[in-house]
Order: C-alpha cells, then structure tokens, then sequence
C-alpha cells in the first residue's frame, strides 16, 4: 500500500478504466492476487491494468465484469480504451446509434460520418495523418468504423434518418475531385431513400441558424431521447431528457428554416456541376 499509484481518471481512458477496476475491487476488500485468481490472470497483470500499463482486451473486461456482477460495463468501458483513434464517448454513442429508431443529424464544415463515402473519409484522415494528429493505422481504424456503422444501419428495420447540412459542408472540397463526385452523387442517392430527409442549411440563415456545432439527436424504439455532441478532444452524450428536450426544439425550428429537400437537391446539383 506504500507504493500505490495515485490514479488520475481524466487522463486517459485507461486512467479512467484502472480507477474504476481499482474501486471496485477495494470495494470488495479484494487484493488485486484475489481478483486475479477469479478471473485468470496473475496479479501482476491486473497491477499493470489498474495503473494504465496495458490496456485492457475485451476479454479481461467480460471476465471482470463477471467476477464483480456488473453485467458488461466493464466491456463497454474498455472499447473507450481499445478505440484509441475514436474521441472520448464516440464508442459509447454508436453503441446507441445502431439500436436507434429515429436519427437527427446537424453538421458544420464536413458531410457527416454516416453520410460519407469511404473515399471520402479516407481523404479527412490522411489529411489528419500528414499532420500528425494521428498514426496511419489510428486513420484506416476510422474508416473502418465509419464503414460498419453504415452496414449497421442498413438494417431490415432502417431508422428514420433526419440530416441538415451546414452549406459548408458541400461547399468544402475534400480529396480529389473524383473524391468529390463520387461523395455528391452519395448524398443524392442518400435523399432518395423511403427512410431519410436531406436539407441543407444554406449561409443566408445567419444568426437564425440554432446550432454552431455538430449535434445528433437519437430517438430509441421505445420514444426515449438521447443527443451527443462533441469538441475537439471529447464527446458529450446526454440521456436526461431535460437536456435534450431543448435539443429537439432547436433541431425543429432548424429544420423549418432550412432549405427544402428538393431545394437541397438543387443546390448540390449546381455544386456539383461547378454553377453558382
């Protein structure tokens, strides 16, 4: 007990994991020699997890959530840890996102994750990767996970896809203009579907525009209302409803001032043939 590490849970996801295998093994009055003949590992391997030296496997989560009780809290905590590409609570919020039946959609400046083309994806991370703000293999992890949210949503039972597009978004070029086709004619095919909405918010709404950063809004199969929205380094996912409720407001008054599909339609049209 001399020698135990002080743990700092906002430094890291590992910090975070750690700290909370530490409570609740304390909690227990268990040594860290008792957990680990409980799950089946040495001692010294939970030390080195508790105290951020090695990551948690998914499988050590599903067995320490077994031997403390905690359903798969544990396992859920640890792809925060694994997804070291992805920002603070985006793991969380897709777990979610896949279960959703209704999926309100705001972005500023980029097409957003679940609208892009692989291609397209892959240009934003390189462009991250040539600056250094992530490894090469941290860049194909994301579009990896870009890619299996699509395939989730594209399931028998479809959500209801709601997406308002800052006029950036298409404005931006991304990538190479083949890049850029490719992606335009996307978001075409995107608002033909029986299950979605495409608008966009165009600049001329100025202050009346609600949001200046991105916001998604989630409607579960039972009705309840969830949003997520993020900063640079960590995403806030909100499950009380008198926080979200604001939210949708918002997102309605939004979606009543921006352009009509069919007039969103028209305006990537022209965006993408090169007209003003």
């Amino acid at each position: 007990m001399v020698n135990r590490k002080e743990l700092d849970p906002e430094e890291s996801p590992s910090a975070r994991f750690g700290q909370w295998l530490r409570a609740m093994r304390d909690e227990r009055g268990w040594t860290q020699d008792d957990l680990a003949e409980r799950i089946g590992c040495s001692g010294t391997h939970i030390s080195a997890v508790e105290t951020g030296r090695r990551p948690p496997t998914r499988r050590f989560a599903a067995d320490v959530d077994r031997a403390f009780g905690t359903g798969d809290r544990f396992e859920r905590q640890s792809q925060a840890v694994r997804h070291t590409s992805l920002i603070e609570g985006f793991p969380q919020y897709v777990d979610q996102e896949a279960r959703a039946a209704e999926i309100r959609l705001f972005e500023v400046g980029v097409v957003p994750g679940l609208l892009q083309t692989p291609e397209y994806t892959a240009a934003i991370e390189e462009g991250n990767v040539k600056r250094g703000t992530l490894t090469q293999e941290q860049a194909d992890e994301r579009v990896e996970t870009m890619v299996k949210r699509q395939a989730t949503l594209a399931r028998p039972s479809s959500p209801l896809i709601f997406a308002v597009l800052d006029e950036g978004c298409i404005r931006r070029s991304v990538g190479t203009s083949a890049v850029m086709s490719a992606q335009f004619e996307h978001l075409l095919e995107f608002a033909e579907r029986s299950n979605t909405v495409l608008q966009v918010a165009p600049f001329s709404m100025g202050a009346r525009r609600p949001f200046n950063v991105p916001v998604t809004i989630l409607t579960t199969p039972h009705r309840s209302l969830m949003s997520y929205a993020e900063s640079a380094h960590r995403g806030q996912f909100e499950r009380e409803s008198t926080f979200v409720l604001p939210l949708l407001a918002a997102y309605h008054q939004l979606q009543a001032e921006a352009l009509s599909q069919t007039e969103s339609v028209a305006m990537i049209e022209q965006v993408r043939k090169g007209t003003p």
